[in-house]
């Protein structure tokens, strides 16, 4: 019977061992002397049929006889032979047979030839498992180790011995220590016990390995391993399976870098930090140290405008050896490089530069001897320089340092270096634009709106403005305070329908038309219904001709034009569409007085009306945009009632409150432009006011000298009485002369500088005009004009006030005791 076939995966025994093949003794005449009982069963002869007989008679068909006395042949030529020849089974069939023959030497020179048989299907597949057996041992590009229980080699490849650079046969009996070093000895080791402790193969693990005859070449090797057993289970020891797969490892490492380096660079627009995620990407998987460093017009957020050897700005350094950072620039220093460094090279021809191994002669590698010979006292060793270049504009170039690891670095880490190095410039670039863009909006943001307010004598302000689009910095809202005439002040807060910077250019427009109206002393009601023109022809100017809209369109606008006098402690207020001030009381009441409410900017051809309300020193007025109150998505009422608690907590400054506000009302990105302003009113002392009704006759001019003459001197302003005097005179005498013959109202007042005003009931304003040589009258104004520092004129219901302003000499000390009623000279 036929062996029964090894099952998947075993090894198929010797088809040729004694106690299972198949045996038989021919003598030199070809007659059977001998036969076993294994060749009865493979060819159904029993012993008593055969001995004696010759085995071509009964074995052999005729058409393999050739094949046989080629056979016979060999073996008279050689003295054995081995191969497959086919035989006549006993029922007459075929069957293939391997053969074994030798010679065997009998007493007195007789020869006998002895025969091993097994069925050839068996020998084949034997024959190929030693081809591979020793394919593996002679041809295979894997390394194979073959190791005893105590792990001491028995038997290695030749793929193997090339790595280890000894003869194969030399390698019998020693251990792993022998060919590698460092811990990757230990790690190996372990490894191969655990396997022929618990059976359990090791699977394509990858380790690292430096060789005794190549330190400074690290490999990474895939090892798998399996314990080998003889047939009773007993251990014989471990066999792993070695392959150099260190060419794959660095690409997929690259590979991850580069993944890395796209996740991790680039996460803000901010340049700071864009260069310090490029640094840290590139250390310690690349390089054991690096530096980045940007031309400084490009730090600026400009386009390079320089040549490339001009000063640059180090951006990050990073490093896993401490002492480098001690010698290396460090972040935020602007310096040269010098000429003859790689770095300069890299920046004149902005290709990547590459210095495998470091010459220890230069002296210029860091800048100067000194750090140089530092940074090869810790073993610098190898270098890569990198421009930084996007959309064809040079940035800066990132420098990499090897010390730490041994092996230099090659043509494969410079291609790494150029790949994330092109994926952060993209980034980098990205961030100078923003950061230009930024700028230009922080530019425009600086010009629209108000940036330290100055003092004022007649409130204390504070304010918190927030843009909904941040990249821009500058929307749609505004506030403003204006000083007016007579120590008053304006308080506006707008809102522009939309965002972004089309909102911002016709916000800008509409500031600057409240300052003009703001200037010519309109009242609020006033200042509104000249805004609504204003923004009547601005929608007029973006309608395009062939109807057509083009871009954002700005379609409306509100507004809240407040006037605080602080020498009567009255404020006159005017809303276009805009929601009402909140009032705060100096014990914290807060309330949102009813004031008229005018439509919003735009409508065109609706009246505004104006309120008054008398505040008490020290009332804080609030005036706020929409996006304030409804920021949260809270409907306006539950906005308006948070707005209301975080203003009614007395004892705060207003910064302070600002921040309450800020953190009651409104998220980190707030959806709509918000602006708040606060005011808190002061009254001016009654001693800085004197105020007098002159009657209309020829002498008023005298009293009203007289009086300036005689107030200032108590107010400790002497100095300025002729000049005052020359002024208030020229002013009460066009007021007698042109004023319809009322009584004239004189006031002064002692705030920042020195206020004079007269009143009279004529709407006629004055005017400067040149006055002819032959003329006798028009000089008065000019004189005025040339005495102060500004002068106007402000329309009231009753009539006119021409007012003028005086600058206070910075050495006036004081002023002596309150003016209070003077007596007039007849």
């Amino acid at each position: 019977m036929d062996a029964p076939a090894p099952g998947p995966g075993e090894v198929p025994e010797d088809p040729f061992a004694l106690h299972s093949s198949a045996s038989a003794v021919l003598d030199d005449h070809g007659r059977v002397v001998g036969w076993s009982e294994r060749a009865q069963e493979l060819l159904g002869y029993p012993p008593d049929e055969v001995l004696g007989g010759t085995a071509v008679e009964f074995l052999c068909d005729s058409r393999d006889l050739e094949a046989i006395r080629d056979a016979v042949a060999a073996c008279d030529r050689d003295g054995g032979w081995s191969g497959v020849l086919p035989v006549l089974h006993r029922s007459g069939r075929r069957v293939e047979l391997g053969f074994r023959a030798r010679a065997v030497i009998r007493a007195g020179s007789a020869r006998e030839w002895f025969l091993v048989v097994a069925p050839a299907e068996e020998v084949l597949r034997w024959e190929t498992d030693r081809s591979v057996l020793d394919g593996l041992f002679r041809r295979s590009p894997i390394g194979l180790s073959v190791h005893a229980p105590d792990l001491s080699i028995l038997r290695i490849n030749r793929a193997l011995a090339r790595f280890t650079q000894l003869p194969a046969a030399e390698i019998r009996s020693r251990r792993i220590g022998d060919f590698l070093i460092g811990p990757d000895v230990k790690t190996i080791e372990t490894r191969l016990r655990r396997v022929l402790e618990t059976g359990a193969p090791l699977i394509f693990t990858e380790q690292r390995c430096r060789a005794r005859s190549d330190p400074d070449h690290e490999w990474v090797v895939s090892v798998s391993a399996f314990r080998m057993e003889d047939p009773a289970g007993g251990i014989l020891g471990v066999t792993q399976l070695v392959e150099d797969v260190t060419d794959r490892y660095r690409a997929r490492r690259r590979l991850a870098l580069l993944n890395r380096a796209s996740a991790r660079i680039g996460t803000t627009l901010d340049l700071g930090r864009t260069t310090r995620e490029l640094a840290d990407v590139a250390v310690p998987d690349l390089a054991d140290a690096v530096s980045v460093d940007l031309l400084e017009s490009v730090a600026r957020g400009e386009d390079n405008a320089e040549e490339a050897s001009g000063p640059v700005l180090r951006m990050a350094v990073h490093s896993v050896i401490a002492e480098a950072l001690q010698v290396m620039h460090a972040a935020g220093e602007v310096f040269h490089f010098d000429p003859r460094t790689p770095q300069a090279r890299c920046l004149a021809e902005q290709q990547p530069i590459l210095e495998p191994v470091l010459q220890t002669n230069p002296s210029w590698y860091f800048q100067d001897p000194e750090r140089t010979r530092r940074a090869l006292g810790l073993h610098a060793h190898s270098l890569i320089v990198v421009p930084l270049t996007a959309r064809g504009l040079l940035l800066g170039l990132l420098s990499l340092w090897r010390a730490g690891r041994p092996e230099p670095f090659e043509e494969d880490d410079v291609t790494l270096a150029e790949e994330f190095a092109a994926r952060a410039a993209l980034c980098i670039d990205n961030a100078r634009r923003y950061t230009q863009q930024h700028q230009a909006a922080l530019t425009l943001q600086r010009s629209l709106l108000p940036q330290e307010l100055p003092e004022y004598s007649a409130v204390e302000v504070a304010h918190l403005y927030l843009p909904a689009d941040p990249a821009t910095g500058v929307g749609g809202d505004w506030f403003d305070v204006i000083p007016l005439s007579g120590a008053r002040v304006a308080l506006v807060v707008g809102d522009v329908v939309g965002h972004g910077l089309h909102a911002a250019a016709t916000m800008g427009r509409l500031r600057t038309a409240v300052h003009t109206l703001a200037s010519l002393d309109y009242a609020p009601d006033e200042v509104l219904s000249h805004l609504d023109d204003l923004v009547n022809r601005l929608a007029d100017e973006q309608e395009p001709a062939d109807g057509r809209p083009q871009g954002q369109q700005i379609v409306g606008a509100t507004c809240l034009y407040a006037v605080y006098d602080p020498t009567s402690r009255r404020c006159t207020l005017a809303r276009a569409g805009h929601l009402p001030p909140a009032v705060v009381t100096s014990d914290g009441t807060v309330s949102l007085p009813d004031l008229p409410e005018g439509p919003p900017l735009g409508l065109g051809g609706l009246p505004f009306e104006s309120a008054e309300l008398e505040l008490a020193e020290g009332s804080l007025l609030a005036l706020y945009t929409d996006g304030l109150v409804e920021a949260r998505g809270l409907d306006l009422d539950e906005g308006l009632s948070r707005l209301r608690e975080a203003l009614s907590r007395p004892g705060r400054s207003l910064e302070q409150t600002c921040a309450a506000v800020q953190g009651a009302l409104l998220p980190e990105h707030p959806p709509d432009d918000v602006a708040l302003l606060l005011a808190r009113t002061r009254v001016l002392a009654p001693e800085q006011v004197a105020s007098w009704e002159l009657p209309a006759e020829p002498t008023v001019a005298a009293r009203a000298r007289h009086l300036t003459e005689t107030t200032l001197t108590g107010w400790g302003l002497a100095e300025l009485a002729f000049t005052a005097e020359l002024v208030v005179s020229e002013l009460v005498t066009n007021a007698y002369r042109y004023g319809g013959g009322g009584p004239v109202t004189f006031r002064l007042i002692r705030d920042r500088s020195l206020i004079c005003e007269v009143s009279d009931g004529s709407s006629t304003a004055p005017h400067l005009r040149r006055a002819r040589t032959t003329d006798e009258g028009g000089r008065g104004l000019f004189l005025v004009a040339q005495l102060t520092e500004r002068w106007g004129t402000r329309y009231t219901r009753d009539g006119k006030t021409v007012w003028t302003e005086f600058p206070l000499a910075a050495a006036v000390q004081g002023f002596s005791a309150p003016v209070a009623d003077l007596a007039l000279d007849g």
